[in-house]
C-alpha cells in the first residue's frame, strides 16, 4: 500500500528526520542553567592564631549570645518607638519602661559583651553601642510635639546603631565559623572533639 495515501508521506511531514533532542524550527531555545559559582575555601586568619580550638568555639558561642541580646534590645526600642509614634506612651507605661526594663538596659550590662568580645579579638569594625540606660529614662510630654519628635529621633538613631552592631556581629560569626572550618580541613580529626563524649565507665565493669 502506498505510504502517501490519505496525505503526505511521513518523511515529508514538518519536522521529519529530526531527533528527539532537536527542537522544531522556530521553537524557543531552552534556557541554559547557570552553574553556581564555587564558594571560596575558608582559610586560616592571623587574628585567630592566639585562640585554641576550645577558645575559638567559646568566642563563636559568645558572639551568638551577644547577637541574641542585641536583637532583644532592638525589639524593646522598636516597641517603644511604635508606642511613641502612636501617641500611646505615658501613664502606667512610663513606670513599666523605667522600672521593669531598667536592669536590662544598664550601661554596664549593655557594654559588657562588646568589651569582652573586643578583648578576645580586637576589631575596629564593631561600632559603639548607644547609651540605652540614659535613653530609656527620657520621656516626653505627649502634648509637647517638639520634645516627642526629639525623643523619637533619639530612639530611631539608637535602633540604627544596634542594627549596625548586630551586622558586625554577623560578620564576626561568619569569620569565626570560617576559621573553624579551615582548622577542620587541616586536621579532620578535630571535628571529633566537638562531639559529646559518652560517660566514662567505672573500671572493672567490662
Amino acid at each position: 500500500m502506498n505510504a502517501q495515501r490519505g496525505g503526505a508521506a511521513l518523511d515529508e511531514l514538518p519536522g521529519a528526520g529530526l531527533s528527539a533532542a532537536q527542537p522544531f524550527a522556530g521553537a524557543p531555545a531552552r534556557p541554559r542553567t547557570r552553574k553556581a559559582a564555587p564558594r571560596p575555601v575558608p582559610e586560616r586568619g592571623e587574628a585567630y592564631e592566639h585562640l585554641s580550638l576550645d577558645g575559638l568555639r567559646a568566642y563563636r558561642r559568645a558572639l551568638g549570645e551577644e547577637e541574641n541580646r542585641v536583637s532583644y534590645w532592638r525589639r524593646i526600642l522598636q516597641a517603644r518607638l511604635d508606642l511613641l509614634r502612636a501617641g500611646m506612651e505615658g501613664g502606667s507605661a512610663r513606670a513599666v519602661d523605667t522600672e521593669a526594663l531598667r536592669p536590662v538596659l544598664t550601661d554596664a550590662r549593655v557594654g559588657a559583651g562588646r568589651r569582652a568580645l573586643v578583648n578576645i579579638v580586637p576589631a575596629d569594625d564593631i561600632p559603639p553601642l548607644p547609651q540605652l540606660e540614659q535613653l530609656w529614662q527620657r520621656h516626653a510630654d505627649p502634648t509637647d510635639a517638639e520634645a516627642s519628635e526629639d525623643l523619637e529621633r533619639s530612639l530611631a538613631r539608637a535602633e540604627r546603631q544596634l542594627s549596625d552592631y548586630r551586622s558586625a556581629l554577623h560578620r564576626r560569626i561568619a569569620e569565626a565559623t570560617g576559621e573553624l572550618i579551615a582548622r577542620y580541613r587541616e586536621t579532620p580529626t578535630l571535628c571529633l572533639t566537638a562531639l559529646p563524649l559518652p560517660p566514662a565507665r567505672p573500671r572493672g565493669t567490662g
